[in-house]
């Protein structure tokens, strides 16, 4: 078959994804691009124009891709998911790192409804075997002390080749992976991305019913690195210690070598062992 056809045939559809979705906030509203800069940017620009919570934007492809800490993310078209939903939650801005919480395991659930064993490395990054598989990108709006909206971008691994995840990335594609390579099987988009957003809408229940704490507890149960030696590259400096997990604000806190907890907001983490 040639990839012309393949892809044809595996395109985003807001029909047959609506047909697998029955959430009651997310994705009221879908849009669906052939390309953009970032879904990000464009879901920006729809909240600004007073878009309802729960609208989705979807994309077949990213010119400027986006992940955490300004980085890229490689975004062929056709073969993988990239996603952002809406979100206008009644809480301060200090309170909306946890939204990404929601999307991390959201994210981490339809990858194991493929058959794949998902971890999460803190924030969010999804692994499968130690290999990324997917990543999340939060952004937010504020006016004041007041947060307007919250908006969860995703990024996964599909269909996406081993070999232009390597092209693209050097090392970091070596350290990626697909859901295809992993299972073993072309994976279905549409069913994903309603797998996904279906899971993204339950877990923004769970915050809405149950806060914070329902959601950090679940993440722990997911979390691949407490316990572990871990590297942090933090705001220009580098240490190493043991991961103990994450407090009541899903901040990493790490054990130095002198059995002191460290805090860590934002940074980079790698597994040593």
């Amino acid at each position: 078959m040639s990839p012309e056809v393949s892809i044809l045939q595996d395109a985003l559809s807001i029909e047959l994804i609506r047909r697998q979705l029955s959430a009651k906030t997310v994705a009221r509203q879908i849009y669906l691009f052939g390309e953009v800069s970032s879904t990000n940017d464009a879901l920006r620009h729809l909240a600004k124009a007073g878009a309802r919570e729960g609208t989705t934007v979807l994309a077949e492809s990213q010119s400027a891709g986006r992940g955490r800490l300004g980085k890229g993310w490689f975004s062929p078209f056709g073969v993988n998911l990239y996603a952002s939903v809406l979100f206008r939650p009644a809480i301060g801005p200090k309170d909306a790192p946890v939204f990404s919480f929601i999307a991390g395991l959201a994210v981490a659930d339809a990858v194991r409804s493929v058959g794949v064993p998902a971890a999460i490395k803190w924030p969010n990054d999804i692994l499968v075997n130690r290999k990324k598989v997917a990543g999340v990108f939060a952004s937010l709006a504020t006016t004041g002390d007041r947060l307007d909206y919250v908006i969860l971008g995703v990024g996964v691994n599909l269909n996406v080749e081993r070999a232009a995840l390597v092209e693209a990335l050097g090392d970091a594609g070596r350290a990626a992976a697909s859901l295809r390579e992993l299972a073993g099987r072309n994976i279905d988009r549409n069913a994903f991305t309603a797998s996904f957003l279906m899971s993204l809408d339950e877990w923004f229940y769970v915050y809405r019913d149950r806060h914070a704490e329902a959601l950090l507890e679940a993440w722990r149960d997911r979390d691949i690195l407490t316990g572990r030696r871990v590297e942090v590259r933090e705001e220009g400096s580098v240490f190493q210690g043991r991961a103990l997990g994450v407090d009541a604000e899903g901040h990493l806190l790490v054990e130095e070598a002198k059995g002191r907890a460290r805090q860590v907001v934002a940074g980079q983490v790698r597994l040593l062992d």
